[in-house]
């Protein structure tokens, strides 16, 4: 397999990446801040954010055209790390 593909991916490809916080109104910019470390190609009008059933909790949903399966890990490395993200999908 080479360095642009990993199994079931073909590369450069979009990907949805996901991750969940507490609602604060702002959340989706530390998952912007984080994903632009490692990506420029960030598709902004496929942000999309959905509330938990009681609100406390928000997910956000970014499409990126990802690069390699390095770069993916990457990213979800830097949001497993940051402390105000609880959960990345």
């Amino acid at each position: 397999m080479s360095n642009d593909q990993a199994e079931g991916f073909q590369f450069p490809c979009d990907f949805e990446i996901k991750a969940m916080g507490l609602d604060d109104g702002n959340f989706h910019e530390v998952v912007i801040e984080i994903i632009r470390r490692h990506s420029a190609d960030i598709r902004v009008d496929s942000l999309r954010q959905r509330a938990s059933r009681g609100g406390k909790y928000v997910s956000v949903s970014i499409v990126i055209e990802a690069q390699s399966r390095e770069q993916l890990d990457a990213i979800y490395d830097d949001l497993t790390a940051h402390d105000r993200v609880l959960m990345r999908l």
